[in-house]
C-alpha cells in the first residue's frame, strides 16, 4: 500500500465532500435534529391532554377535586360539559383525549368507599395507546378514605380491551406511505434527471404542470394498493376493525398520498443525484415520525415541537386514519385534519412546479 496515493484519494474525497454542500449540512444536520429531537421535543411524561370535565354533582368538593387534578398539569381541562353525549361528540371528533367525570352521587361515594363504585371515572381515548397509558398516572388519584383502594375508574372508548394493534395499524398506513410515497417520487424525478430524459422533454410542449403530474398520477395508484394491504393483513391477523367509512378512509388516504408526493416532487428539484435525493427523503422522515404522535406523546412535547409538527403532513393523517378507523368519525368531523393536508398538499405542489419551469426554461 502506499501511503501517498491513499492520501491523495482521501484528500480528493475530502474535496468533494467540501464541494458537496447537501451531504456535508446532512453530517452535521441529522446528529444534530436527532439531539435536539430526543433532548428537547420528545418527553415521555405526557402533560396537557386537551381534556374535558363532566361534573354532575357540582359540590364545593367535586369542584375541589376537579381544580387539584387540573393542577396536576396532566389533564388540561378545557371543556365543561352538562351531558355524557358532549362528551362523546368531542372525543368521537378528537377534540379531547380524556374526560373526567364526577358522578351525581359524588359525595356518598366517598363517604362509603366501595372500589366497584368509585367516587370518579376518567374516560378516555382508547384509539390513542399513549393516552392510555397517562391515564395510569392519575388512575390511583388519591382522595380521603381512599389511599387503600382506587378513587378512579379508568374507561377506554373505542379500545376497552386495550389491543395495541389497533393503535399501531392506523399509523403504520401513514409511516407506509411517508416512506414510500416521498422516497419513490424524489428519486424518480432525479432518476430521469440523470438519464438525460429531462432535456429531452424541455424540446416538447409539455407544461411544467403536465409535467409534473405526469410523474405524480402513475404513484397515487402504488399508494392505494398499499392501503389495502395494511388494511386487509392488519384485518387478517389482528382483527383491526375500520368503524367508520371505507370510502372516507380512502378518501383520507388519497389525500395524504398527493400530500406525500408533492413533497417528494419538492426534493426531486433540489437533489442533483438519487443519492442526495435519497438523504434529503431521510431528512423528512425523521421528524414527521417522532413529532406526529406515532411513536411518542404528542401531548408531551413542548409548544414549539407542537407547532412544528402541526405542518408535517403525517400528523393530521395518523388524526384521520384513526378517527375514522377507530372512532367512526367522520370527514365533516375531522375537517380541520383534512383542511390542514389540503393547504401542504396545494403549497407543496405550487412551489415544485415552480422549481420545475425553472428547470425548463
Amino acid at each position: 500500500m502506499n501511503l501517498r496515493r491513499l492520501a491523495a484519494i482521501v484528500l480528493k474525497e475530502l474535496r468533494q465532500l467540501r464541494r458537496d454542500r447537501l451531504t456535508f449540512a446532512m453530517i452535521v444536520g441529522i446528529p444534530v435534529m436527532q439531539l435536539v429531537l430526543f433532548g428537547y421535543a420528545i418527553n415521555l411524561d405526557v402533560r396537557g391532554l386537551p381534556s374535558a370535565v363532566l361534573d354532575q354533582a357540582n359540590t364545593a368538593r367535586s369542584r375541589e377535586v376537579v381544580a387539584e387534578i387540573g393542577a396536576s398539569q396532566v389533564l388540561d381541562l378545557r371543556y365543561r360539559l352538562s351531558s355524557e353525549q358532549q362528551l362523546q361528540t368531542l372525543l368521537r371528533r378528537g377534540e379531547i383525549s380524556a374526560a373526567l367525570v364526577i358522578p351525581a352521587d359524588f359525595e356518598t361515594r366517598l363517604a362509603r368507599p366501595n372500589p366497584e363504585r368509585t367516587p370518579l371515572q376518567l374516560v378516555v381515548d382508547g384509539s390513542d395507546q399513549v393516552v392510555q397509558a397517562s391515564a395510569r398516572q392519575l388512575a390511583s388519584y388519591p382522595l380521603p378514605g381512599w389511599q387503600a383502594t382506587p378513587s378512579m375508574t379508568v374507561v377506554n372508548f373505542y379500545n376497552p380491551e386495550r389491543l395495541a394493534p389497533l393503535n399501531t395499524v392506523p399509523g403504520l398506513i401513514g409511516v407506509i406511505l411517508t416512506m414510500t410515497m416521498v422516497l419513490f417520487t424524489a428519486i424518480a424525478l432525479v432518476r430521469e434527471r440523470e438519464r438525460g430524459n429531462m432535456e429531452m422533454l424541455i424540446t416538447t410542449p409539455v407544461s411544467p404542470w403536465e409535467l409534473t403530474l405526469g410523474k405524480v398520477l402513475p404513484f397515487v395508484g402504488i399508494g392505494l394498493v398499499q392501503v389495502t394491504v395494511v388494511l386487509l393483513v392488519g384485518w387478517q391477523l389482528f382483527a383491526v376493525p375500520v368503524r367508520g367509512s371505507l370510502l372516507a378512509l380512502y378518501a383520507a388516504s388519497l389525500l395524504f398520498i398527493f400530500a406525500s408526493l408533492t413533497l417528494g416532487v419538492f426534493i426531486s428539484t433540489l437533489a442533483r443525484s438519487q443519492f442526495q435525493a435519497m438523504q434529503m427523503a431521510f431528512f423528512t422522515f425523521l421528524p414527521q415520525i417522532l413529532l406526529s404522535g406515532f411513536m411518542f406523546p404528542f401531548a408531551g412535547m413542548p409548544k414549539a415541537a407542537q407547532w412544528l409538527a402541526e405542518v408535517l403532513p403525517l400528523t393530521h393523517f395518523l388524526r384521520l386514519a384513526r378517527g375514522i378507523m377507530l372512532r367512526n368519525a367522520t370527514l365533516a368531523e375531522l375537517w380541520v385534519e383534512v383542511l390542514a393536508l389540503s393547504i401542504f398538499t396545494l403549497a407543496m405542489l405550487v412551489i415544485a412546479v415552480s422549481r420545475v419551469r425553472k428547470r425548463l426554461d
